[in-house]
């Protein structure tokens, strides 16, 4: 069965090259898949990708049904899966901080697609290293994840995750305590000049981002909160850069926690053990919510703060 859109150019629309207008109207798929779509203008004529576009102008795209697998020759078993839901065409889990998501060049095993091809199929669209993946968790955040095994599931759930049209909520302990209960923190991010491993937050360029905090606890002796964060955008290290721009990096944080100028104020030496051995930052994604998609049936999942954050919490609330 082949798949037949039709996209109009509008007047709000950015005026640019087909090729852009297209791979930023179906941003499921690849620009290199997108070229292999038959695209006509209703009277038959191809349109070159590299003409511009302009209001008013008609795009028929046929793209064909096609389902592909990927080889488990690279896959491994490092450690059990927390499996929420799983049926033909999505899994949901809850993954462990200081997993990473797929292989790199640093890690070339144990990361947790591998393991998931261990124990069911993904679809190959997102490549042959990241097969499945919507979306992404840093590798020392823990928390719900959803992956795809179909490919129709992987295009409807990069639509899904492209347009927002999602809840996602994160749970962080973090330095400081706020005169305020409820936040909402904007603007654009890019990856610093200084530093290629970091994202910071710029007045010009970059990309825009939003994120909605509340505070659910406070330990105003131990100068330490905890906060939960409402996701509308999903930039790299989003959550981390916001706090910590604005006076409230998350606990355990290497890259943007500032935490050795401040545990010289801990006074209990349990919290202080913990802060100085510990590794990775103290954020979870507690919940994900989203609709299905191929049934369109609403789809939540919620995960418990995993050990080491209840044992700071436990730490926290006996100081």
């Amino acid at each position: 069965m082949t798949d037949i859109r039709e996209l109009v150019v509008l007047d709000t629309d950015e005026i640019t090259r087909v090729d852009k207008f297209l791979a930023k109207k179906m941003p499921e798929f690849s620009r290199s898949e997108i070229q292999k779509f038959l695209i006509t203008r209703p009277d038959n004529t191809t349109p070159k990708m590299s003409e511009k576009v302009k209001a008013g102008d008609v795009f028929l795209i046929q793209i064909p049904h096609q389902e592909t697998t990927v080889a488990t020759d690279n896959i491994s078993s490092d450690f059990d899966l927390d499996i929420l839901y799983e049926d033909d065409d999505i899994i949901v889990i809850n993954k462990p901080r200081g997993v990473v998501m797929y292989p790199s060049a640093g890690n070339k095993t144990g990361t947790l697609v591998q393991n998931i091809l261990a124990h069911t199929h993904l679809s190959a669209l997102g490549g042959e290293t990241r097969p499945g993946v919507v979306h992404r968790l840093d590798k020392d955040t823990s928390g719900v994840m959803v992956f795809a095994k179909s490919d129709t599931a992987f295009r409807n759930l990069v639509q899904i995750f492209s347009n927002h049209d999602l809840t996602r909520k994160y749970v962080a302990f973090v330095w400081g305590i706020p005169n305020w209960e409820e936040a909402e923190i904007t603007g654009n991010i890019a990856r610093s000049s200084r530093n290629r491993q970091k994202m910071s937050m710029v007045k010009t360029g970059g990309k825009p981002s939003h994120t909605d905090v509340a505070v659910i606890n406070a330990w105003p002796r131990e100068k330490i909160s905890q906060m939960r964060c409402t996701l509308y955008t999903g930039r790299t290290h989003q959550i981390r850069l916001h706090l910590s721009a604005h006076g409230f990096p998350v606990l355990c944080d290497p890259l943007y926690g500032r935490g050795t100028t401040r545990l010289g104020s801990v006074r209990n030496e349990e919290l202080l053990d913990f802060l100085r051995t510990h590794d990775g930052q103290m954020l979870h994604a507690e919940l994900l919510e989203f609709r299905h998609p191929t049934t369109g049936e609403t789809m939540r999942f919620k995960s418990r703060l995993p050990d080491d954050m209840l044992e700071l919490k436990e730490i926290l609330e006996n100081a």
